[in-house]
């Protein structure tokens, strides 16, 4: 998962991305990267490992000149953990073209080994992203034969479309033009866009969440649909094509599961909304399998359980209490690269006030429970802070599938549910009680006010793929790459290669 920004404008965006990027941090920790345009002083850009505020230092930020740029911040599900992955990228051919990306490609191989045959195209990462920025310069480059026009990257992006398959949402700058946005024809990640006037002139923003356009006081337009292409032109100017081929909207549901912050609006959905409605769901799941329950106080896993924990507390007509205290400082534990680094971080992160489980029946809910091991480590806190049983619920189904379309679930057999009934989680995890919701009920807390959308990307949770072409043998192919081992694998081999040049 990670966040995309991009701002056209009538005066430096420098500042402005920035604080959009602050914003998305959410979204990825690995990397962050700017890159700006002005015709005075061309193109600019700084990218590097870290979070925003470690990457950007005022010498960077002066650097940056310019009233058109794009923004990202990542973590790593293809390629690796390494500054040379970092984005936005570039190619100089044909224009120049920067390109920031949200999502995965589930034909990379493919792709990429086209691209070097046929295209002759030159890949210098393992990054999909990598792949998608050659794959629109070559068809920019068949159309556009020396005189750009929106037409010619509507019908580039139309022939990206009929290429690349999976889940992505794009901003990218063409070097003197202005700047390309698009999502996938599923529309699997999220792209939204903003508007607004300064002293009698139009300023677009596109970004990954409706957050970062409030940030930023650009007024939430509308999302960009799936398929359409944006187009930008530095002077403000706004062009757009819906795509001409086959759409199937189904948006990512894990987005309001756990990722988006609560504050944006995604597809025209609530994600505060949608959360607080997965607490009813859950509470009349609790009343249903749980009726002669004796839960003294629920407690919320901070932070994006709270919404729905208060909900549950409510309906169950239980005390809520906040009994864990979060330290800030300190990454999301799902996002982290590797299982040893989650399990040292959940003590560093959460700490237990033994006033709240003393002695009683506590009920934690979480949003959801991916490889178990946070869910494990935080049962033995409350238990250790005295609490005589320690239910346990989660506000999602029981995540049991890998995720191929951006999100960090690549492996099977790391997921606790994969292969597992209730109990079994139960014991696994430590939990006197183990309730999950349904995804029918999840779905109906999602989709809320006569939304539009029919259907959700429910992958991780149901196993259907919406792309229609993840087999069995893509699956285990990508679990051996993207597993917890081999990235361990290849962290150690980068170490060793960094000692061989430091001799």
């Amino acid at each position: 998962m990670c966040g995309v920004v991009g701002i056209v404008s009538s005066q430096p965006v420098n500042q402005g991305l920035y604080n959009a990027l602050t914003v998305l941090q959410h979204r990825g920790q690995d990397a962050a990267g700017i890159v700006t345009w002005s015709e005075a002083h061309g193109l600019k850009r700084r990218k590097a490992n870290g979070l925003v505020r470690d990457v950007f230092r005022t010498r960077h930020m002066m650097r940056l000149k310019g009233n058109v740029g794009i923004g990202h911040v990542r973590y790593p599900t293809a390629g690796g953990a390494k500054s040379s992955e970092a984005q936005p990228f570039y190619v100089n051919s044909p224009y120049g073209i920067c390109l920031a990306h949200n999502g995965n490609l589930t034909n990379y191989d493919e792709l990429a080994e086209l691209l070097i045959r046929e295209d002759r195209r030159h890949l210098a990462t393992n990054s999909d992203s990598e792949v998608l920025l050659n794959v629109l310069a070559h068809e920019l480059q068949i159309r556009a034969n020396g005189k750009l026009t929106p037409d010619n990257i509507f019908d580039a992006v139309e022939a990206l479309h009929a290429r690349c398959r999976g889940g992505y949402a794009i901003v990218a700058m063409i070097i003197g033009f202005g700047i390309v946005a698009f999502r996938d024809p599923n529309g699997i990640r999220p792209l939204v866009l903003g508007h607004r006037e300064v002293n009698g002139k139009d300023e677009h923003m596109v970004a990954s969440e409706s957050v970062a356009l409030d940030a930023l006081q650009f007024k939430r337009a509308r999302d960009v649909k799936p398929g359409e292409c944006v187009f930008i032109e530095n002077d403000g100017t706004f062009n757009s094509r819906e795509f001409s081929g086959e759409i199937r909207h189904t948006p990512c549901i894990f987005e309001h599961v756990y990722f988006a912050r609560p504050d944006s609006i995604l597809d025209n959905l609530s994600v505060y909304k949608a959360r607080l409605r997965m607490g009813e769901q859950l509470a009349g799941k609790i009343v249903r399998d749980f009726p002669d329950h004796d839960i003294d106080v629920v407690i919320p896993i901070p932070d994006t359980s709270r919404t729905a924990a208060l909900q549950v507390a409510y309906h169950l007509g239980v005390k809520y209490r906040e009994g864990f205290i979060k330290n800030r400082y300190i990454g999301r534990t799902f996002i982290m690269p590797g299982q040893a680094e989650r399990v040292q971080s959940v003590r560093r992160k959460l700490n237990a006030i033994d006033l709240e489980f003393r002695n009683k029946n506590v009920l934690l809910i979480d949003d959801s429970i991916v490889r178990g091991t946070t869910s494990k480590q935080i049962i033995k806190l409350a238990r250790e802070a005295g609490a005589r049983k320690v239910y346990f619920a989660s506000a999602a189904p029981p995540v049991r599938y890998p995720n191929v379309y951006g999100i960090d679930m690549p492996a099977a057999s790391e997921l606790i549910a994969n292969g597992r009934d209730t109990e079994e989680i139960e014991k696994l995890i430590g939990a006197d009680r183990l309730i999950y919701q349904d995804l029918h009920g999840l779905i109906r807390s999602v989709r809320h006010d006569n939304s539009a959308i029919d259907e959700f990307d429910t992958s991780c949770f149901s196993g259907e793929y919406v792309t229609g072409d993840v087999t069995e043998e893509y699956l285990s192919e990508l679990e051996s790459r993207r597993n917890d081992a081999a990235k361990q694998a290849r962290k150690k081999s980068r170490k060793q290669g960094a000692k061989v040049v430091s001799l």
